[in-house]
Formats: structure tokens, C-alpha cells, sequence
């Protein structure tokens, strides 16, 4: 009982992240699925390395509820730019694919190292590099990227987000953030972006064999059912709670907000 109070508290959170920060709930239901699996299953048992699959791949179905939930929120608010979000959302969808495929074949020690790399390299990117804890002020619009950047920078993004399951949006948001966009507007357009990773990879763990990573009798290919339907209820729970926070935090401070959470998820992730 305690477990699914716990996944509960998390959705909330998952949601509130989700419609405030652009990340899709990936980076809390990871760490939180594979904490807890790793504990029920005990480490070293024949299950165990099965913990980080699962978890990717479970928190890669919540992110599409979350991301198309939040991605309606957004567009009532008019925070969405429909010009930057095609073709990119393509390319990411091919992505998504490529990471998927990667993450069936890997080992749960590369995908969790993966996960704390990709968070520690973000990070320091976004701390050291000019363009994201401030901005110029631009409120211009924004001109298109160029295709062949478009192309690599979407293929990339897909890619390692569905590999880690986390939705691309610490991708995304900082890429936004530094082509002028604040960070309203920069996290509003990860959530659409997220839609193409979180239904091209969740398809694809749940057509994969149960048995294969089995961790639950509710398993779903790689997803874990019941799980899943617990966290999606907090989820929704904290969207609608966060809805009326959107906008109303000062650029500077949900800047740093940002990076903190990544901070947390990151030292999460290590202990």
C-alpha cells in the first residue's frame, strides 16, 4: 500500500513538473521505478537487471498522457509557436524509434550511468554556457532552423530520450531557451515535443515479450500496468493543480528551478 501511496505523491509531482518544466515526468518516475523495483526485486536476483528497462519504459507511457495533457493546457494559453514544432516533432519521431530498439538491447548498468551522464553533461551545459539562466530580451519572432540542423538536432534528441526515457524536453527547453524563447514558452514547447518520443517508444516496449524483462504480473511488454495507471492518476492530479501557475513564475527564478530539479533528480540517481 505504502508503495502505491508513494507512486501517487510522485504522479503528482510527475504532472506538476510536466506542465511547469517541459520534462515529461521522465526524470521523477525513473529514478522513483528504479529505486523502487530494485528494492522489491533485491538486488543480484535473476529479475534485478530488469529494474531500469522497466522503469524507462513505464515512465515512457505516463509521458503520453502527461506531455498530451499538458500540451492542451499550453495551447488554451496560446504559449505554443506551431511554426517551430514541424518538422522536428518528425524527426524526433524517427529517433525515438533508433532509441527504443537501443534500450531492448542494453544492459541496465549502461542505461542507468546513461541516464546520470546525459544529466551531469546537461547541467553543466546549461550552467557554463551563455543563453540559458538569462536571456536577451527578444520578443521578436523566432526564425526557423535550418533543415539540416533540424534533421541531426530531432534524430539526436529522439534517440537519447527514448533510450533514457525522459522525453527530450532537456534537449529542447535549453535549445529553445538560447534561440530566444523564455522559459514559459521554452518548456511550453517541449510538450508537444515529447508526444512523438512518448508514443513511438512506448509502443515499442509494450510489443516486447513480457517474459522477457518480467518484473510484475501486470507487465505490458516492458511497461509496468499497474504502476503506469497509479502514476497517471497523480499525474493528472498535478497538471491540473500546476495549471495555474503557468506564466506566473519569474523568468530568472524558473530558469534556475529547472536546473535544480535536474540537481536533485541527478544526485537521485547516484545514491
Amino acid at each position: 500500500m505504502l508503495t502505491y501511496l508513494i507512486l501517487t505523491v510522485f504522479g503528482v509531482l510527475s504532472g506538476v513538473t510536466t506542465v511547469l518544466f517541459g520534462f515529461g515526468g521522465g526524470f521523477v518516475i525513473v529514478p522513483l521505478l528504479f529505486s523502487i523495483l530494485t528494492v522489491d526485486l533485491g538486488r543480484g536476483t535473476s529479475a534485478s537487471p530488469a529494474a531500469m528497462h522497466v522503469a524507462v519504459a513505464t515512465s515512457t507511457a505516463v509521458m503520453v498522457v502527461n506531455s498530451f495533457m499538458a500540451t492542451m493546457r499550453h495551447a488554451r494559453l496560446g504559449n505554443l509557436v506551431a511554426a517551430q514544432l514541424w518538422p522536428l516533432a518528425g524527426y524526433i519521431a524517427i529517433g525515438a524509434g533508433i532509441g527504443a530498439m537501443l534500450a531492448t538491447s542494453a544492459s541496465d548498468d549502461v542505461m542507468r550511468w546513461a541516464f546520470v551522464a546525459y544529466l551531469g553533461v546537461t547541467i553543466l551545459d546549461c550552467l557554463l554556457r551563455r543563453g540559458f539562466l538569462s536571456r536577451a530580451a527578444d520578443d521578436g519572432p523566432l526564425p526557423r532552423m535550418p533543415a539540416q540542423f533540424t534533421a541531426v538536432a530531432g534524430i539526436i534528441i529522439g534517440t537519447i530520450a527514448t533510450f533514457l526515457g525522459v522525453g527530450g524536453s532537456v534537449m529542447t527547453v535549453p535549445m529553445n531557451r538560447r534561440r530566444g524563447m523564455d522559459m514559459t514558452r521554452a518548456t511550453a514547447m517541449a510538450t508537444p515535443l515529447t508526444l512523438p518520443v512518448a508514443l513511438v517508444g512506448a509502443g515499442i516496449y509494450m510489443l516486447l515479450p513480457a517474459d522477457a524483462v518480467a518484473v510484475s504480473q501486470w507487465q505490458v511488454g516492458s511497461v509496468d500496468g499497474l504502476a503506469f495507471v497509479v502514476l497517471v492518476i497523480g499525474s493528472l492530479l498535478g497538471i491540473r493543480a500546476a495549471a495555474p501557475f503557468i506564466g506566473r513564475i519569474p523568468d530568472g527564478w524558473h530558469a534556475r528551478t529547472y536546473l535544480l530539479l535536474l540537481v536533485v533528480v541527478l544526485i537521485g540517481m547516484i545514491v
